[in-house]
Parts: structure tokens; C-alpha cells; sequence
């Protein structure tokens, strides 16, 4: 059985800090909870879009997203084309050869966090859409 919390009316200090103590407990319960975006979801919402990532608030590098799955990584000024897959719910990228690399996304409202499959504990990444798209130059240009 739950407690109800105590009405305002005609209060002492302390049965103000009671229901002040009441009505944080139901904020905390009632805020939505991250989904895990499953790979369709994940497709809709990044196909045609650039994807920032960012760690503790600091820029870590961007990802262009085209239909059929195909992306272009941008980190430390470098462009490398892959691809996407999902695998076991996760969705998994794979760079020139390398990968992949396995990520899980969630979803809280209008914010996307980003976890990698083999550090689940770790930080997150957060994850902004853009409409702007990635500054790779053509390979060896200037050179």
C-alpha cells in the first residue's frame, strides 16, 4: 500500500517538507524513460541527416546518413565511407575495412544517447540531427 502524500491545506513546517519530499518522488516517477531505438527506428530518424556526437558536452566528431544504409565518418577532419547493419538489435558500422563497431540508441523525447556495444557502462554519447552536410574534401586534395 502507498502513502498518499499529505494535503497543503492548514500545514506545519514539517508536513510542508513532507509533501515537498511527496512531490519530487512523483516528478522522478513520472519522467519518460529512454527507449531503445530498434533499427528501423534508428533508420527513419537518421536517414538524410548528419549525425553530431558529443561527450560530456565536447564535440567528438559527425556521421552523414544516406538511404540504403550507406555513411560518411567525419572525426579529427578525416572522411571514411562505410556503411550500417543492424546485428542482434544493435546497430553496427563498418569504416573501409574496419568495423564493425556496435552501438545502441536510445530515446528520451528529442534526445538520442548513444552507447557502444562492448563498453555498455561507459559514457554516452550524445547525438544531435544536422542538415548540414560534412566538409570531406576529394582524397590527396592540394597534395
Amino acid at each position: 500500500m502507498t502513502k498518499a502524500c499529505p494535503a497543503p491545506a492548514r500545514m506545519w513546517a514539517s508536513d510542508m517538507r513532507a509533501l515537498l519530499a511527496c512531490a519530487l518522488a512523483l516528478t522522478a516517477t513520472a519522467a519518460p524513460a529512454q527507449e531503445l531505438m530498434t533499427p528501423e527506428d534508428f533508420d527513419i530518424w537518421s536517414s538524410g541527416h548528419t549525425l553530431d556526437y558529443f561527450i560530456d558536452g565536447t564535440y567528438w566528431g559527425s556521421e552523414a546518413h544516406f538511404p540504403g544504409h550507406a555513411t560518411t565518418d567525419q572525426v579529427d577532419n578525416e572522411c571514411r565511407n562505410g556503411s550500417w547493419t543492424p546485428q542482434d538489435g544493435a546497430i553496427c558500422f563498418e569504416y573501409d575495412a574496419e568495423g564493425p563497431f556496435c552501438w545502441n540508441f536510445w530515446r528520451d523525447g528529442d534526445t538520442v544517447t548513444a552507447k557502444t556495444t562492448d563498453a555498455p557502462e561507459g559514457t554516452p554519447y550524445a547525438v544531435t540531427l544536422s542538415d548540414t552536410p560534412l566538409n570531406c574534401p576529394g582524397p590527396d586534395v592540394g597534395v
